[in-house]
């Protein structure tokens, strides 16, 4: 795709697949993304800041595309996924970068900037807010509290079975389905029953191709989603392993972005954290809020265009 490169290194005990553009010399830039997605749901940021004179470095990350699968669940926690990052920066020789998130992604970076701020000279976060340990309980349990069992991060627990209806599923289907949700409040299932409730033809928006559904479709038929969906189910370890962290900011300049159909900002509670100081609190550096109106989840693909200035203007300034 117009002059974006591929390679695989060999960092941190597993092979993972990158895809660059810009100049080797040039200020660097780390997108992460989220899931079920890879590098490509940077396509559109690539070509752009590239352009603008930035190296712009795409993983695909553990457990996803053209990287490895580890079979172990234990194998995705925070701390393998942070230190994936970090073990790709050194195989790249870069001291510090840029870092942009979505999704799964901004997770992975907010705690980037929490474990190894060292690394990082500004941050823009996309859909997930921060979100602080509570030492009073989980993050799965406190999902199960406000939306019961058969919400979608509660569901991804139970080994095996969203893999298999994901498996058993039509991947073009699932990933139009993905894709185009827009359904800001209530509980979410991501079940088979929920993505086959409807007979209705989905008619793709303007942002996305049938050519850009197949190229996710294609890894993921693959791969499976076991690797991502692993991610949910280390949450709680992760819960156990990072008491260290309790209370500690996030002290990186930083931009948050969001639409306002965006499912994330409409979990109780999250908007009066963004917007009435709970997030300042938590990360002291930070600049500037965004929403986007009539914007949904996957929001650097729907609304590539402003997403790209958006991470532009505020990167260019450091």
């Amino acid at each position: 795709m117009e002059g974006i490169t591929h390679k695989t290194l060999q960092v941190n005990n597993i092979s993972i697949h990158v895809a660059e553009k810009g100049p080797s010399d040039a200020p660097a830039i780390l997108f992460i993304h989220g899931f079920p997605e890879l590098w490509y749901s940077w396509r559109h940021q690539i070509l752009s800041l590239s352009a603008r004179g930035y190296r712009c470095i795409a993983p695909d990350l553990r457990g996803y595309g053209d990287t490895s699968v580890p079979s172990s669940v234990s194998s995705y926690t925070i701390f393998h996924l942070v230190g994936d990052l970090i073990a790709l920066l050194d195989a790249l020789s870069i001291p510090q970068v840029f870092v942009v998130g979505h999704d799964w992604g901004a997770l992975i970076a907010w705690n980037l900037c929490l474990f190894r701020p060292d690394r990082v000279k500004a941050l823009v976060n996309l859909s997930v807010a921060f979100m602080p340990r509570n030492p009073a309980i989980n993050i799965v349990e406190h999902f199960r509290s406000l939306y019961g069992d058969n919400y979608y991060i509660c569901r991804f627990q139970e080994h095996g079975v969203a893999d298999e209806e994901y498996a058993s599923m039509d991947t073009n289907l699932l990933f139009k389905k993905f894709l185009t949700v827009r359904v800001p409040g209530g509980p979410i299932t991501f079940s088979k029953a929920e993505f086959e409730s409807s007979d209705e033809e989905i008619i793709l928006p303007s942002w996305i191709s049938e050519e850009d559904v197949e190229y996710f479709a294609s890894k993921f038929r693959k791969t499976g989603f076991t690797g991502g969906i692993n991610y949910y189910r280390c949450f709680n370890l992760n819960w156990e392993l990072t008491a260290p962290w309790t209370g500690a900011e996030v002290r990186v300049p930083t931009k948050y972005i969001v639409g306002d159909l965006d499912l994330t900002y409409h979990y109780p509670g999250i908007q009066d954290y963004i917007h009435k100081g709970g997030l300042k609190k938590d990360v002291p550096l930070l600049e500037d809020v965004v929403v986007i109106a009539g914007a949904a989840h996957f929001i650097q693909q729907e609304n590539a265009q402003e997403i790209n200035d958006h991470i532009y203007e505020f990167i260019k300034k450091f």
